[in-house]
């Protein structure tokens, strides 16, 4: 059991819809370097605040960082969501093994139980009428291709099957 948090489990399955990405990776951040292991699923659905059009010119401008003498050394910029979420967690690089990220559901963990941070949701982080994003669309904006096949393949999933989440709170 990781000190502090209540989770108990060898592996927890998060799914990531409706949350909030910097609250997300600060609170899966510590648990990592507590030594919990992580699986992430729906990356596609992870908010962030703020327009599009903002998320797009930030996201754009960090796209343009690069090494001048050269670039292939440079800082390496990830379209997919899993990869974003992954590389948001920099404090944990040495526990990254301890993390997988994913878009949609994959096959094994679609039948398990997942979980939802309550301190990272959405609905109770961010005030009523400001803009977000959703981190899927942003991807989809600067570069990654699989943002209609994900969704569709999510729609397919979510008709299919209906199950509950259990909410975990961490102190």
């Amino acid at each position: 059991m990781v000190s502090g948090s209540g989770i108990c489990e060898k592996r927890v399955v998060v799914d990531a819809r409706n949350h909030m990405l910097g609250r997300l990776d600060s609170i899966l951040a510590k648990e990592l370097l507590n030594g919990q292991k992580f699986v992430v699923v729906r990356c596609e659905e992870i908010c962030m605040s703020g327009g599009l059009v903002r998320q797009k010119m930030k996201y754009m401008r960090f796209l343009r960082k690069r090494m001048n003498t050269k670039p292939s050394h440079g800082p390496i910029h990830f379209r997919a969501p899993a990869k974003i979420l992954w590389r948001t967690i920099h404090q944990a690089w040495s526990s990254s093994s301890r993390l997988k990220a994913y878009e949609g559901v994959p096959a094994p963990y679609d039948k398990t139980k997942r979980m939802v941070i309550l301190d990272a949701l959405r609905v109770l982080r961010l005030q009523k009428g400001h803009k977000y994003c959703l981190l899927g669309k942003l991807s989809s904006e600067v570069g990654w291709n699989h943002y209609d096949t994900i969704k569709v393949k999510l729609c397919y999933f979510v008709q299919s099957l209906n199950t509950v989440h259990v909410l975990m709170h961490f102190a």
